[in-house]
């Protein structure tokens, strides 16, 4: 198998968050793209919620025209998004659970639960020309109920990395072989295979070194590590340890 080509998605979310605490106009996550794209970010991630905690629709509207690279929307399934969505027209839009009172995305799409929901969201996306990815937990059951999604209507599938970074560290390995394993399931259905949810600089390699992943999201750490050295040194290290983990014989 040919390794895919590993790229970074940075989430500016937090960015925004930090604006939002005083409803000012800095810092600005536009500001920031541009910033982590330079560093050498692939594209830009924003999740917009339904209570507008962080992201605006400004902020998308703003995005759309200003990101080079694939500019990925997250938010949920609902009427609204889908219709803010189709009116962007982001390049690509991932499907997310979503509570109000969560402090962050706290597991990935119960897909057979809400399976007419999701599909004629997909639908409807799909049909204003975006790429859709449903976020899902790396379980085997999870995996095999896309197959609805198979045949171009869905391109991809973003796995929750959340299990992995919290495993203690004689359990990481076992959790890096189940990301492997829905990765390799996800790849058999067709759809290309993202990855993210808690991923550091330190503890990346692991997800990074999955050959069948072709891009990592990434946000909160990122922006956390700028406070200390600049986003544009936080995409740097980031990137520099994704590649050294890519580069280690598989």
């Amino acid at each position: 198998m040919k390794p895919a080509e590993l790229h970074l998605s940075v989430n500016v979310d937090h960015v925004a968050t930090l604006r939002q605490a005083r409803r000012l106009g800095y810092p600005d996550p536009v500001e920031a793209a541009a910033i982590a794209e330079a560093a050498g970010a692939s594209g830009i991630t924003i999740h917009l919620r339904g209570d507008r905690r962080h992201i605006q629709d400004r902020d998308l509207e703003r995005l759309r025209t200003a990101v080079r690279g694939k500019l990925n929307l997250e938010m949920a399934a609902s009427d609204e998004m889908i219709a803010l969505a189709c009116a962007a027209r982001p390049h690509q839009v991932t499907l997310v659970p979503e509570r109000p009172e969560e402090l962050t995305t706290e597991g990935g799409l119960d897909v057979a639960a809400q399976l007419p929901r999701l599909l004629a969201g997909a639908e409807r996306l799909r049909s204003a020309g975006i790429e859709v990815s449903l976020f899902v937990d790396p379980d085997p059951k999870r995996i095999d109920a896309l197959a609805p999604f198979s045949g171009g209507l869905v391109a991809g599938i973003e796995l929750n990395t959340d299990a992995y970074t919290r495993a203690q560290r004689g359990f990481a390995a076992s959790r890096r072989a189940e990301a492997a394993r829905a990765a390799d399931m996800g790849a058999a259905h067709g759809f290309r295979i993202y990855a993210g949810h808690g991923l550091t600089a330190e503890n990346v390699g692991g997800i990074a070194s999955i050959r069948r992943i072709e891009e990592l999201n990434i946000g909160h750490a990122l922006i956390s590590r700028a406070v200390i050295v600049g986003l544009h040194g936080a995409v740097q290290e980031m990137l520099a340890a994704m590649a050294a983990a890519r580069a280690r014989p598989a």
